[in-house]
């Protein structure tokens, strides 16, 4: 028995998330493919054997992933150079197989991170074609002096409660950001957050909330009062799915 491991990059647009949607009907299933639902299937086709893959974690409906990490344990003796090619030959153009490795059987994408990155995509000037499916399009002057200021209070380990849309069951909401960057590069912002773990739409409500303290909306000071509410109702919008991607894990 072998366990594999998978650096896969892909375009979230078309597809439900990474998790198979167990309770869909069958003939919804076309209607809701999963990222993980189409490359086992392609897997157990080209391994002649059924297999479960398991990710670092569960990007939501819309959301891309540069280096998402997944692992699954199979008999097969193929190579993983050849493995590779057949991933790449089968799946869809919007999922791409970067690397295959071997790696150590006690290998588990999930509970092995340490910590995630993720970015968040702006553009303040109209949208391009090319750009229209990984920028948000944001048109008001944004403080980013300000919004780093306020982003550094959410560094460390505390509770994220006021950050976790409706719909999430997580019920532990203490997580730890590591780092939050802000940048500009021309037209474009980049928002990095890193963190052991997130809540569900935890960096959409949290970049969501920068925005409105960039565009003046929420007043200096804000971001602490709203994260000691644990509420919810009282921070920013949760932007699209669209600008989300998932850089790198962390082992």
């Amino acid at each position: 028995m072998r366990n594999i491991k998978l650096i896969i990059e892909y375009d979230g647009t078309n597809y439900s998330g990474w998790q198979i949607q167990k309770r869909c009907k069958r003939e919804d299933r076309g209607k809701k493919r999963t990222i993980q639902e189409v490359l086992e299937e392609v897997l157990a086709k080209i391994l002649q054997d059924k297999v479960k893959v398991v990710a670092s974690g569960r990007t939501d409906a819309g959301v891309h992933a540069k280096n998402q990490v997944a692992n699954f344990k199979v008999e097969s003796e193929i190579s993983t150079r050849d493995l590779k090619k057949a991933l790449n030959a089968n799946l869809p153009s919007d999922i791409v197989i970067k690397k295959v490795n071997d790696v150590e059987f006690d290998f588990h994408a999930r509970f092995n991170a340490k910590s995630k990155v993720y970015r968040y995509q702006i553009s303040q000037k109209f949208l391009s074609c090319f750009d229209r499916l990984y920028f948000t399009y944001i048109p008001y002057i944004l403080d980013l002096n300000l919004m780093r200021k306020e982003a550094n209070v959410l560094i460390g380990r505390h509770n994220f409660k006021s950050f976790q849309s409706s719909g999430g069951k997580t019920k532990n909401t203490i997580r730890t950001i590591k780092d939050i960057k802000i940048k500009k590069r021309k037209r474009y912002i980049f928002i990095d957050i890193e963190a052991d773990g997130f809540l569900y739409n935890m960096v959409r409500n949290i970049v969501g909330t920068l925005i409105e303290i960039g565009r003046g909306k929420f007043s200096p000071g804000s971001m602490r009062k709203i994260l000691k509410a644990k509420d919810r109702k009282v921070a920013g919008p949760t932007v699209p799915a669209k600008g989300l991607f998932l850089m790198r894990v962390k082992y």
